[in-house]
């Protein structure tokens, strides 16, 4: 009998024995170390003024560093992480842990991002889609409202990406860093990162945007949407209003099953679930059976449920639909503040933030007389790629940041 959690671990597996094979590939064409292990840290800002106006009595996030910092502190490199990720970039935080964060193949001694050179902070987003997870530290609708003793729901204020900006903006003050060599980032990520550059250009030298956009544009405001609809359409859901009751698991199921499929190429995805096809036999018989492919996906959202807020799933998407570079009336002008050099690393097999994006931002940087640069990272795992064959760019990232 087919067993739906021996599946989603075969589907798991394949996922992590690429990862891990492009890891070791990365470490022993450079002779690379490992980190030392990775201590998380908690940040707490109050009275944090949101972009569109209101105000978060207090924001706590997450942050990890690798490497050390320099006296002068401005050997800075910021990591920004993506959608359903946190600020475990690196590293591991035990010696029992199975896998280190998620771009250990590109961060660490004598690596691309090389932490014997580079201090480098990565933090936990506000609203981050993981607020029960005991490695992360996130303020969002999830926490407790200071005011009324009870978790804000939706009275928690919209986010945008610019608030994650600013917090780490907040984070790297109390640190007394004022200048950053680069900020880096995939997906999500390469959002934060190229606000940074329209926010504080005179802070930001460099960035990176890993399978990115400038601005989210109708197309892409409307596919993420389908991200929200399932947990809206949970009964359960209750307007945001479920922390006395029972959750919206179902519709956080599928909402993070569809985060999975949009964000792989039918290459790797009919791979992971080769056990599925159009001539088996329940679906012919029963309406109601679903095909080995669907039972498969749905295991591997449930067991993604476990840490996840359904309501911080939907700020998440809010923050990303509301996206476009600099928050101007258009993208040049939101781009017109930047004075960073710019590198643009999207997948070309990339379905969810397709190449034409990014594409469009760099051409408008050159348009306005940035320095601008542009290489496509090809692979097989669509937007993934921009998590496991960024080790493919390693050269040209580190060329980069020299």
């Amino acid at each position: 009998m087919w067993n739906p959690v021996n599946a989603m671990n075969k589907a798991l597996m394949l996922v992590l024995t690429f990862y891990a094979l492009n890891a070791c590939a990365q470490e022993q064409s450079a002779a690379q170390t490992s980190l030392d292990l990775v201590q998380k840290q908690v940040f707490t800002t109050r009275d944090f003024q949101t972009f569109n106006g209101q105000q978060i009595a207090e924001v706590k996030v997450g942050w990890e560093a690798y490497g050390e910092l320099n006296a002068a502190k401005d050997n800075v490199n910021l990591i920004t992480h993506f959608f359903s990720g946190n600020s475990h970039a690196a590293g591991k935080y035990t010696d029992a842990d199975a896998l280190p964060g998620y771009w250990d193949a590109i961060i660490g001694p004598g690596k691309t991002i090389d932490t014997n050179r580079f201090y480098v902070i990565s933090s936990d987003t506000l609203v981050n889609q993981e607020p029960h997870n005991p490695m992360v530290t996130t303020t969002g609708p999830a926490s407790i409202n200071p005011a009324t003793g009870k978790p804000y729901a939706l009275d928690f204020p919209v986010v945008t990406i610019r608030d994650f900006v600013n917090v780490q903006k907040a984070l790297l003050d109390s640190l007394g860093v004022q200048k950053l060599h680069a900020v880096v980032g995939a997906s999500m990520g390469s959002l934060q990162a190229l606000d940074w550059a329209t926010a504080y250009p005179d802070y930001v030298e460099r960035v990176i945007s890993v399978i990115g956009m400038g601005a989210a544009d109708p197309w892409t405001i409307a596919g993420l949407q389908q991200w929200a609809n399932p947990i809206i359409a949970d009964p359960n859901w209750n307007n945001g209003n479920y922390y006395d009751g029972e959750a919206p698991s179902t519709g956080l199921r599928q909402a993070l099953g569809m985060v999975t499929l949009q964000a792989m190429h039918p290459l790797i995805f009919n791979q992971a679930y080769a056990a599925s096809g159009p001539r088996e036999a329940a679906p012919l018989q029963d309406i109601r059976a679903n095909f080995v492919v669907v039972e498969q996906l749905n295991a591997a959202a449930q067991a993604r449920t476990t840490y996840a807020d359904a309501n911080h799933v939907l700020y998440l998407v809010r923050a990303n639909q509301l996206f476009m570079a600099g928050f101007a009336d258009n993208l040049s002008n939101g781009l017109s503040a930047v004075t960073a050099k710019v590198l643009f690393l999207p997948a070309t097999n990339d379905l969810l933030l397709q190449p034409y994006m990014a594409k469009a931002a760099h051409n408008t940087l050159l348009s306005l007389g940035k320095e601008s640069y542009y290489e496509e990272i090809e692979g097989p795992w669509g937007h993934l790629d921009g998590v496991y064959s960024v080790g493919q760019k390693s050269e040209v990232i580190a060329g980069f940041l020299d």
